[in-house]
């Protein structure tokens, strides 16, 4: 049995959270959050606190859901009780970020702007060239600030382009420092 499976899971007193079948739905202060976990994986909620467990007919490959399911439920419920965010810096010269109603528009170098729809559960901040990408689902905020930031990943020499807050850039000496030496 997995190790975070073992341990009961506090659910927060702002949180609720109702089971129908296999889909839980939780409500928090934030929104609200649908998740469909899998039939092999038994999931028993009361008194503010949710315990996981395999089901008794379950196959040996279902064993590494426990440990998926409870990470998953944990964020979850961080999700509709906090959020989670996501910070992108936009670095070079000319490059900058606008906001068009809720959808983002960047100006990147190329010949046209670049137009990010936003999705839903998923809102964008714009200040100077710093986008905050926030939401309910962890996973939906880790993605869509991906898709941002392949636009125009950093590149190496001069580490122009899009990269998350705090993310180091290995940079690589350019032709003429190499030439020097």
């Amino acid at each position: 049995m997995s190790r975070l499976a073992k341990k009961p899971i506090s659910i927060p007193k702002e949180v609720s959270v109702k089971k129908e079948g296999l889909v839980l739905l939780f409500k928090g202060p934030k929104g609200e959050l649908k998740r469909v976990f899998s039939g092999a994986v038994s999931i028993e909620i009361s008194d503010g606190v949710a315990q996981v467990s395999l089901q008794k007919n379950a196959a040996r490959k279902d064993y590494p859901l426990l440990g998926t399911t409870v990470s998953i439920l944990k964020n979850c419920l961080k999700g509709v009780a906090d959020g989670f965010e996501k910070k992108l810096e936009i670095e070079g010269i000319g490059y900058k970020v606008q906001m068009d109603g809720k959808d983002l528009v960047l100006s990147l170098g190329f010949t046209h702007p670049v137009k990010i729809a936003s999705p839903a559960g998923i809102n964008f901040k714009v200040e100077k060239n710093t986008i905050l990408v926030s939401g309910v689902d962890k996973e939906l905020v880790g993605q869509v600030a991906a898709s941002i930031r392949s636009k125009k990943p950093p590149e190496p020499y001069k580490g122009k382009g899009i990269h998350y807050a705090g993310e180091v850039i290995r940079r690589k000496a350019g032709k003429k420092a190499v030439a020097a030496s």
